[in-house]
């Protein structure tokens, strides 16, 4: 699935936007509300316009004026005795221009993901109902980077930079901040090798990786507000507060429900993470979590379940013999408690979506699963099968009335109704849920032969 941690090379920690302003009187108990705003009007928020990229030179940035290096010095100290992490070498530091952002996200971020990928992830994700089929994926996702990151942090070059505005001011120095605690958690705990978070492994296991990513970023969101409320200034405050409420977001306003989601989780989520662990033992609590990383989004979500609610492993077998020629394996991954839920709750069409309370109680109690999709190029089709493995038996039943609920709103009402089995026929395609204990099996495909042939190939699993 396309994960966070896997949209763009994971060495590059992204940094966006909170909208809502930072309260006059805040301190480190009170979570952060974090959504994404732009840093710059765009030309175009729609992703069949959207201009194709060039990739050009880096752009030469000056040497930083003196003041603004004095402040990022003294910025670094107030970090480094809040978190209680000590640096173990220096950081190569830049202040971006907004549009010197968009070239770096189109040279750096995404030089590796071709406009093949971007199109197999956009049919697995329309697969699932979360997105149109045909969605420039790759055009759009370089927009909403170049208009919502306010920093960044590449583990690889360690390359640290925060997008300045007008200078560096309130804002820029809240972000570096939380900019320069992704440096501290890199030099102590080796981000890549340390914690596995790598572009090899996040592509076999985004699961995991979207664990790690909210661990990193709910860390620095955490300290970004500790910093917020025992070493900014007043005037840092109120020019903070005044930017988050003067910028506006066209691109993230234009993006696919659930995408709007998926960006905030590492920074929401990931942060009531942290702040559970911090109220448990301080940041010596949080550092333990890198030395036992948290393994799943249900470990996120549900802080009590961390560490000993280890997912399941769930295996499916290869299908292409079942399918037969022309058919060829596009994705096969975990989705995780999260991704499950915005299916439910986030689809791409409204009249489908359940109410985010019914989501969440469905999908509560995910246990594990794997998932495998299908494409054939002639014809195109696709075929899925996900397998979910429930805490319990009545958790199962519990989603399976959510997913038929879902399922009716979504293709009609069911063309077979009978005791652990349901099916709906549309013009996406034939859709058949199993229920068998505590295992639910989704199998999309085609039509009701080929559906009936993969669900032979794993009810036995």
């Amino acid at each position: 699935m396309l994960k966070p941690a896997s949209r763009t090379s994971v060495s590059v920690i992204e940094t966006v936007f909170p909208t809502q302003a930072v309260p006059a009187q805040t301190d480190t108990s009170i979570p952060s509300p974090v959504k994404p705003t732009q840093t710059q009007p765009v030309t175009s928020t729609s992703p069949s316009t959207t201009p194709e990229l060039q990739p050009s030179a880096s752009p030469t940035v000056p040497a930083l004026p003196p003041d603004i290096t004095r402040q990022m010095d003294e910025i670094q100290q107030q970090v480094i005795a809040l978190r209680g992490l000590h640096p173990t070498n220096s950081v190569v530091r830049d202040l971006l221009t907004p549009d010197q952002l968009r070239q770096k996200v189109i040279n750096d971020f995404y030089k590796d993901y071709t406009p093949e990928e971007a199109q197999m992830d956009a049919i697995v994700l329309s697969t699932f109902g979360l997105l149109q089929p045909g969605f420039d994926l790759l055009n759009f996702y370089v927009q909403l980077d170049s208009e919502q990151i306010a920093g960044s942090y590449d583990n690889k070059t360690k390359e640290m930079y925060v997008v300045a505005g007008t200078g560096f001011n309130g804002y820029e120095r809240f972000v570096y901040a939380h900019e320069y605690d992704h440096a501290l958690q890199d030099q102590n705990y080796d981000i890549q090798n340390g914690l596995h978070y790598n572009d090899e492994t996040c592509k076999k296991e985004s699961e995991r990786c979207a664990a790690i990513q909210s661990l990193i970023e709910g860390d620095a969101t955490f300290l970004q507000f500790q910093w917020y409320s025992a070493d900014s200034t007043s005037t840092d405050r109120q020019q903070i507060n005044d930017t988050i409420a003067n910028q506006k977001s066209p691109v993230y306003d234009s993006a696919p429900d659930f995408m709007k989601e998926d960006l905030l989780f590492p920074y929401d989520y990931g942060e009531k993470f942290v702040q559970y662990l911090y109220s448990q033992g301080g940041w010596d609590a949080v550092d333990q979590a890198y030395r036992n990383v948290p393994l799943s989004t249900e470990q996120i979500m549900h802080t009590d379940r961390y560490p000993d609610d280890k997912p399941i492993t769930v295996t499916l077998p290869d299908l292409s013999a079942t399918l037969g020629s022309g058919w060829k394996e596009l994705d096969r991954d975990v989705m995780g408690e999260w991704y499950t839920y915005l299916i439910l709750a986030h689809g791409l069409d409204p009249k489908a979506r359940l109410d985010e309370n019914t989501a969440q109680a469905a999908t509560d109690h995910w246990g594990g699963d794997a998932y495998v999709v299908y494409y054939n190029d002639q014809s195109q089709a696709t075929a899925m099968v996900l397998t979910t493995v429930w805490d319990s038996d009545s958790q199962a039943s519990k989603f399976t009335n959510a997913f038929q609920q879902y399922a009716t709103k979504r293709f009609g009402n069911p063309v077979l109704n009978r005791a652990g089995t349901h099916a709906w026929e549309s013009t996406e395609g034939y859709t058949e849920f199993h229920i068998n204990g505590a295992k639910t099996t989704w199998i999309f495909a085609p039509d009701s032969t080929i559906s009936t042939n993969l669900w032979k190939a794993v009810q036995n699993l």
